[in-house]
């Protein structure tokens, strides 16, 4: 059952469409998350969809009936709204806060009886913050904050709650606990939450639709899986220096400099130094990658240049003769320390090859490891194992300064 929906609607300020054309609805228990830029109109529909603001045009239907034939507190028992107005709770505890949120179902004196205050714990209890109740709301951090007021905006009985960037001033862990639990109110309460978030791989992991606002129009609407994409997302949030990675979730920054270093990765390994070269400025290339591995979709997605195979078998001669074409026209060689396996044995060789034709070859690996595979070749590999030493060793080596007599008889950061 539809428990939200609008029919042609516009929102905006003083008769004049900030957003128009919007046609979205809410199930009973989804979780619908609206993902755009600052400016692009969000705050303005939600604050439409709860009733704050009136349409511009068109209509919001909550339970098949016009926000604005409800009556304002036969509203606050079907829908609250947590904004992102700053709350001042004064001297107020805790519970005293959540308490407010029953005000739709007090008398004219707002008193609490049994039942209300059987509530407001349990809405405590809800957002795993009853050990809270005692404390001032003005002592709390914001993710504690946060909670608090989705407890008072719980303790209304809605079935829907709407959320203004909820995650806003939150670190990592208080924004998943969030999400968390607005999740398992809508699940297990089968409450309808309606918010908007900037964090792009949160809205698409956690949220059962998305509503996608620029320009002042609605440029995607539906299940995540079938309507965002990479290229929606770059065009969503105007992004040029970087790129959306669809499987993984993440935003990559781009690294379109000419090649100076090839990177030898494999399982994951290859990223970090993917992502710290692109940092620092200096341009890569990378293979023999796998196009199942991890490290194929970031260096894909970073528009670097790769060198890859199909999955799941050797890496070809025509691949690797290719792969050593591209290698010959840099000066260093990375080998990030990948797993080594039958598949990918011919990156070893890569590492050989190099050393063969005097390239600079920098190894994460052990220097046991290194005599393992490339024998007495890897006294002439610069071992270093730590990423964040590559770059220093790269800028030594194009001042020809790693040169030290330390260096010449250690050549291990």
């Amino acid at each position: 059952m539809k428990i939200i929906k609008t029919e042609n609607l516009s929102v905006g300020y003083e008769n004049k469409a900030v957003v128009d054309g919007i046609e979205i609805s809410g199930l009973k228990g989804q979780v619908v998350c609206l993902l755009g830029p600052n400016g692009a109109g969000k705050t303005t529909i939600l604050r439409t969809l709860s009733g704050l603001l009136k349409p511009v045009g068109g209509t919001v239907y909550i339970n098949d009936k016009a926000v604005d034939e409800i009556k304002k507190k036969d509203l606050a028992k079907q829908l609250s709204v947590v904004l992102t107005e700053r709350f001042s709770g004064g001297l107020m505890t805790v519970f005293e806060v959540v308490s407010m949120g029953r005000y739709p179902h007090t008398g004219y004196l707002g008193r609490l009886n049994e039942t209300d205050l059987e509530k407001v714990w349990e809405a405590l209890e809800s957002v795993n913050a009853e050990k809270l109740s005692g404390r001032y709301f003005e002592e709390l951090s914001d993710g504690e904050r946060q909670k608090v007021l989705v407890a008072r905006a719980l303790v209304q009985e809605p079935e829907i709650i709407v959320l203004d960037e909820p995650t806003t001033h939150l670190d990592i862990r208080h924004r998943l606990e969030l999400i968390e639990i607005l999740k398992k109110l809508s699940k297990e309460k089968n409450i309808t939450v309606i918010l908007s978030l900037h964090e792009i791989d949160m809205a698409l992991k956690s949220c059962d639709k998305v509503v996608l606002v620029k320009d002042s129009k609605i440029i995607g609407y539906g299940i995540p899986e079938d309507v965002v994409d990479e290229t929606i997302i770059k065009t969503l949030f105007s992004i040029r220096d970087a790129n959306f990675n669809n499987l993984l979730g993440s935003i990559e920054i781009s690294n379109l400099m000419e090649p100076k270093v090839f990177v030898l990765g494999g399982n994951g390994y290859g990223s970090p130094v993917y992502r710290l070269l692109a940092k620092y400025g200096i341009g890569a290339f990378t293979g023999v990658i796998h196009r199942n591995d991890v490290d194929y979709e970031i260096a894909r997605t970073m528009g670097m240049g790769i060198e890859s195979e199909e999955p799941f078998v050797d890496i070809s001669e025509s691949t690797y003769e290719k792969a050593k074409m591209n290698m010959g026209k840099m000066d260093i060689l990375v080998d990030t320390g990948f797993p080594v396996g039958t598949t990918n044995r011919r990156n070893i060789e890569m590492v050989l090859h190099a050393l063969e034709k005097g390239k600079t070859v920098i190894s994460m690996r052990s220097k046991d490891e290194c005599r393992r595979y490339f024998g007495s070749d890897s006294e002439r590999i610069i071992n270093c194992r730590l990423a964040s030493n590559i770059v220093e060793i790269i800028g030594k080596l194009e001042k020809n300064e790693y040169l030290s007599k330390e260096v010449k008889e250690k050549r291990y950061c």
